[in-house]
């Protein structure tokens, strides 16, 4: 099935626009969804992606082109669209997107789930028992904690949160001839479930699970004695949530992005979705109230914001309707925590999350933490998970008196009051916090441990392209990075003391890092290869990143095709290149994979025939002008034989897939690759499963062989 055009390309400027096309990458997440070849809970999943990405769309791009027409902006990008009719766009194929979603989950999803007795029911649907149950649930559980508020000349407009969950109710005295529609309006607490599971059960034992929205409809007349309610649907609101911090101006970043954090819930509305029975006057008066332009309404007819559906898949304990479970590999030379900086002095080590497991950087931070002879641990946090136990291994090197420097990037989006939450918990027990360079993020992924051996002082050094967050690692496919190369490692040390202290126009040579070389070194290197192509020499440029944006970066690989360059670009969102122009890109392929996993790794390849081996380079960047200019990135080169092989062969294997590849073609769609009649499909995530899982088995077997050539011990007889 093709992907509608959801993408945008003038005759004049050969790039798609940065909007539409993050919107053709979530309407690849829906197909997902719709994919039968996905178990339902996981389908299921996927519709709550959907609702997450839409979010954050919108709170954050949306919000940055309604400020745009406000301020009366008519700036055209690259792809030669305005503002405004960017906005149009957007309109309109966000909301065939949104009907497309609700469609899946009631003609697809809940008839899946019923067929595996899994019933999301309305309240009428339930049995009598099961009415009974909920009721009581509603007035032991609910009722108490709710607090409908009357709009009225006493009772001002409330100020409504983001993305809160709300019943917006028509209200009549029946007493009186006229129909007065008094608005009211009910806060549903965040500390209540969202879906709830009925206790009462039938015959055969289904699970019955319903929304709250509907049970506090169903009951809502109970918090208006004497009135009639004529009409109430539930609504949830969208707010430009984008933080404004001038930090050249700010004394103290922690506390103004605290601020900003308590203002977010008012910004700007600049989205309602609202279920579908809303009294036509009271939604008008409603509108001017939050205002908002009708244009900007969600109308939906069914339970809103499904990423309330994650709740739900964790609730039903159906391992059959979910992806079978992958126990990460576990290499047999880094099973041992305490030999762990041995392996790494015998060896580079190149890790392929979540194939392999993340639990080695956790076993080389607690070493470190442990470890006498390490003296200091120097890292960086963008993101990372509750109850982290990096965050535990940072505090417990400080108790036992190690120099910890941490770089906490509070500045991470959406994650800013989690990242205040460990600063403070880090400072407590004496760790440095560091908040990076003003006016750039601190996005690299980068640890480093100093340690004592014999008369000398060793670094050992972790890069990796995704997050210190074992429970992502779980879901991203992403590389970690292991070495203590002196060449490598002297380069980290100068990154962390560029980022700890001053340093204008600090030094790289190995490290490719931004703001500092990295934009210029990729040009570098796609101007080699197009020299290369030009001169007759074998020429080939492979590239697997989120995002493509950065528009000088595109141009010299549009130079490259003309050149002759062979180009292939694995880009799962974003993607501003246009390929497959006559004339213009006739060499380059771009495809995104979408799977069970997140595809989060950056891996670049670059043949360089003038030289004695290609260029191979993995990191943090994505090819996107914020990437290059505006935050602390590294990219880092991958030289042990063995490890560059295993990218090769990585990379490869992605250029391989035809089950979960998607080709973008030049009119923006996105198809299916072609594959010879009667090939199977393959999928690249799938076969990466498959070699652990049969190194898994090898290791295994090779344990069991080394043990039956163990000599058992004679036990001797006690002579007494």
């Amino acid at each position: 099935m093709s992907t509608a055009n959801t993408t945008h390309t003038h005759p004049r400027f050969p790039y798609f626009n940065r909007e539409l096309s993050w919107l053709a990458f979530n309407r690849r997440v829906l197909e997902q969804a719709e994919s039968t070849e996905y178990p339902l809970l996981e389908r299921m999943k996927f519709l709550a992606f959907v609702s997450s990405n839409l979010d954050e769309f919108f709170e954050i791009r949306v919000a940055g082109l309604l400020q745009q027409v406000k301020s009366g902006a008519i700036e055209r990008g690259p792809d030669g669209l305005g503002p405004k009719e960017q906005l149009r766009r957007i309109q309109s194929i966000c909301k065939r997107l949104v009907a497309d979603q609700y469609d899946c989950w009631e003609q697809q999803i809940v008839p899946g789930l019923k067929e595996s007795d899994i019933l999301f029911s309305s309240i009428d649907e339930l049995t009598r028992t099961e009415k009974k149950w909920v009721e009581t649930y509603f007035e032991e559980q609910i009722f108490p904690v709710l607090t409908p508020l009357a709009i009225d000349p006493a009772h001002p407009f409330p100020q409504l949160t983001n993305k809160a969950l709300y019943i917006l109710a028509s209200i009549d005295d029946p007493e009186t001839r006229i129909i007065e529609r008094m608005m009211a309006i009910i806060p549903i607490p965040r500390v209540l479930p969202r879906i709830i599971k009925v206790g009462a059960t039938r015959r055969g034992k289904p699970e019955v699970y319903v929304f709250l929205s509907d049970i506090v409809q169903r009951f809502i007349k109970r918090l208006f004695p004497g009135y009639r309610v004529t009409s109430s649907v539930p609504f949830r609101i969208t707010r430009n949530s984008d933080l404004y911090i001038d930090e050249e101006e700010v004394e103290n970043l922690l506390r103004k992005i605290e601020e900003e954090l308590m203002n977010m819930h008012k910004g700007a509305a600049v989205r309602l979705e609202i279920a579908k029975g809303a009294d036509p006057a009271l939604m008008q008066e409603f509108l001017e109230a939050i205002k908002l332009q009708p244009e900007n309404v969600y109308t939906i007819d069914g339970p809103l914001n499904f990423f309330r559906l994650m709740s739900a898949y964790d609730l039903i304990d159906r391992p059959d309707l979910k992806f079978p479970h992958h126990t990460p590999y576990m290499p047999k030379e880094l099973e041992n925590p305490e030999r762990i900086f041995e392996q790494i002095a015998t060896k580079d080590v190149l890790l392929h999350h979540p194939y392999e497991s993340f639990q080695p950087f956790i076993d080389f931070l607690n070493q470190a933490a442990r470890d006498p002879q390490v003296f200091a641990i120097k890292q960086t946090l963008y993101r990372t998970s509750g109850d982290s136990p990096i965050i535990k291994a940072l505090m417990e090197a400080s108790r036992r008196g190690k120099q910890v420097t941490v770089l906490v990037e509070i500045k991470a989006r959406f994650d800013e009051a989690n990242n205040i939450q460990w600063a403070r918990q880090l400072e407590d027990v004496g760790v440095h916090v560091v908040y990076g360079l003003v006016g750039l993020k601190t996005h690299c992924k980068t640890c480093m441990v100093v340690r004592r051996e014999g008369s000398t002082l060793r670094r050992y050094v972790h890069l990796g392209t995704g997050n210190y967050n074992p429970k992502t690692a779980r879901l991203y496919t992403d590389l970690s990075f292991f070495t203590c190369k002196e060449d490598i490692t002297s380069e980290v040390a100068g990154l962390f003391n560029t980022l700890t202290g001053f340093s204008l126009t600090p030094s790289f040579k190995k490290l490719l890092v931004a703001p500092f070389t990295l934009h210029s070194n990729m040009q570098k290197h796609i101007r080699a290869e197009t020299r290369n192509a030009k001169a007759g020499k074998p020429a080939r440029i492979i590239v697997q990143t989120n995002s493509l944006v950065d528009q000088e970066t595109i141009d010299n690989l549009y130079r490259a095709s003309q050149a002759g360059v062979k180009i292939d670009l694995i880009v799962r969102g974003i993607c501003n290149l246009v390929p497959n122009i006559k004339g213009v890109s006739d060499n380059i392929r771009v495809r995104s994979i979408l799977g069970r996993y997140l595809e989060h790794s950056r891996i670049f390849y670059f043949e360089n025939s003038s030289g004695s081996q290609a260029h191979i380079f993995a990191g943090s960047a994505d090819w996107m002008p914020r990437n290059f200019y505006r935050r602390i990135e590294a990219i880092f080169p991958i030289e042990d034989p063995d490890n560059r092989q295993r990218i090769i062969d990585l990379l490869d294997t992605y250029l391989k897939d035809t089950r979960n590849a998607r080709i973008l073609r030049a009119n923006g769609s996105y198809h299916k690759p072609a594959r010879k009649k009667g090939a199977e499909l393959f999928s690249a995530q799938e076969s990466f499963l498959q070699q652990f899982e049969a190194k898994r088995g090898a290791q295994a077997q090779q344990e069991l062989t080394e043990d039956s050539k163990i000599t058992p011990v004679t036990e001797v007889e006690n002579p007494e």
